[in-house]
């Protein structure tokens, strides 16, 4: 029997943000408020973006939730249980691929299999190789690679522990606009298949009307969610479409970048 997604979805991560807050020690003695306490859900199954200016917690929060670092204040969950460090069950993905350049594809994709010492890795790896795209480039090094190919093999050593939720911190962020716009159908088409929880950081806004199911739009000083907008359209999202430009519009206004002319704005 075939599973629709919402069946397959209660097998992933449900993520509870519960009045988290995150303060740095600065150089002269005294503390940097870098986000102010949050709380936020964010349901199994569901793609859900973080946009914002440069400081506003997107990146911390997103640390936070895979367990590298802790909060100040306040608790996380992952379907109930408290997340008190890293865990194969959250991967993670950066903007630059973190691939070591000494391994092939297929090793670099390996390698947390191999930390976790699971017998049945290489079909879990070309299972991944698969997914991605990557079939034939098995035995390639990260230099002979693409910046997509590359994000494509970080993408695959992210999800061959199977977790319950993927943190993407600006994974497209380096990538040409090409580039940028084929990952992102295949994001989603690898969302589409597996159905995990993801939770993407972006400063395209763009991006985050054409993926997301919810958008967290954060301000900064200290950091906090401002608003959370649901994308109402279905998939697939034409560009062009104006219910993407009112939504993208509306998200603008929301962080205060849209000037007099509403086609010019920065971020």
């Amino acid at each position: 029997m075939v599973e629709t997604k919402q069946s397959q979805a209660s097998k992933f991560g449900r993520i509870e943000v519960r009045g988290v807050s995150k303060i740095f020690a600065d150089s002269s003695g005294g503390v940097i408020e870098a986000l102010a306490p949050v709380t936020l859900d964010v349901a199994p199954g569901e793609f859900v973006s973080l946009v914002g200016p440069s400081g506003c917690g997107k990146s911390t929060l997103l640390r936070m939730i895979s367990g590298l670092d802790a909060p100040s204040s306040g608790q996380l969950y992952l379907d109930g249980q408290e997340i008190q460090g890293p865990h194969y069950e959250r991967g993670l993905m950066f903007q630059d691929p973190t691939l070591f350049p000494w391994l092939t594809v297929q090793r670099n994709i390996a390698v947390s299999l191999e930390a976790r010492k699971l017998h049945k890795g290489q079909e879990e790896v070309r299972e991944m190789i698969k997914l991605v795209g990557l079939e034939g480039f098995e035995q390639a090094f990260p230099f002979q690679l693409s910046g997509g190919m590359a994000q494509r093999a970080a993408m695959a050593r992210a999800l061959v522990n199977h977790p319950r939720v993927l943190l993407l911190d600006e994974p497209l962020g380096a990538l040409d606009a090409f580039t940028r716009m084929q990952m992102q159908d295949e994001l989603l088409r690898i969302w589409q298949e597996r159905s995990t929880t993801m939770l993407f950081v972006t400063h395209d806004i763009d991006e985050a009307v054409y993926l997301s199911d919810r958008i967290v739009v954060m301000a900064s000083r200290p950091g906090r969610i401002k608003e959370i907008v649901r994308v109402p359209m279905g998939r697939p999202r034409a560009r062009n479409h104006p219910d993407f430009f009112r939504l993208r519009t509306k998200i603008l206004e929301i962080l205060n970048f849209l000037h007099d002319d509403p086609t010019g704005y920065q971020i």
